[in-house]
């Protein structure tokens, strides 16, 4: 018999937090693969919606973001501008669309989420505007408690989101953060989500495999 124990605890820990999130208000689902977490996700995007996202490696890694470009939806995608005024409107819209998918930096085994932004457009549709919000994060983004939480967002997460724009920030040079106050800074805005209210509109898919970063 082949035994994957990596596997194995994911789906332990896994169904365990989930349940933890959904004593919190959020529907909290486990899919052990990148392929049932984007089966899954579907069934909760119904058809002919607007869909729209912030910078959500993880919802790309499983196969998301191009499903919903090839489906019947209305998308919302910033990366389609063509002059920073559009990018702009559309990010604005983004904040009322019907659904708005993202990541996390960290979920904590007692159920919260913690995220970091820098001009807030992602973790402000998290919070309120969109009719339902979809979490896609891998097992990699678990951490013990909050405070682990705020410190994978700061040096780990946002270092090496960092390195994708053209900024000028200490961890950009580094890969280190320096708790900086740039005016580059990807840091502007760190958010504790602790409950979903509404009930229900949060769902969090949590993958046991890594994803994002």
């Amino acid at each position: 018999m082949n035994i994957d124990p990596i596997s194995m605890r994911n789906e332990k820990i896994g169904k365990k937090v989930c349940d933890t999130l959904n004593s919190r208000g959020f529907s909290a689902f486990y899919c052990a693969t990148k392929e049932e977490a984007l089966s899954k996700a579907l069934t909760l995007i119904p058809e002919g919606k607007s869909v729209s996202w912030g910078g959500c490696k993880s919802a790309e890694e499983i196969g998301l973001i191009d499903a919903v470009k090839a489906g019947n939806y209305i998308v919302l995608d910033r990366a389609t501008a063509t002059t920073p005024e559009e990018r702009q409107q559309i990010m604005k819209q983004a904040l009322t669309c019907d659904v708005f998918l993202t990541g996390t930096n960290a979920i904590t085994e007692t159920g919260e989420l913690v995220n970091i932004d820098g001009i807030g457009n992602r973790v402000a549709a998290m919070t309120y505007g969109p009719d339902s919000v979809i979490v896609i994060a891998g097992m990699n983004k678990l951490v013990s408690n909050v405070m682990d939480a705020a410190n994978r967002a700061r040096t780990t997460a946002a270092p090496i989101n960092a390195q994708r724009f053209d900024i000028k920030t200490p961890c950009k040079i580094d890969g280190a953060c320096h708790d900086c106050n740039s005016p580059d800074s990807i840091c502007s805005y760190i958010v504790r989500t602790r409950r979903c209210k509404p009930e229900g509109r949060i769902k969090v898919i949590l993958v046991g495999e890594n994803l994002g970063f």
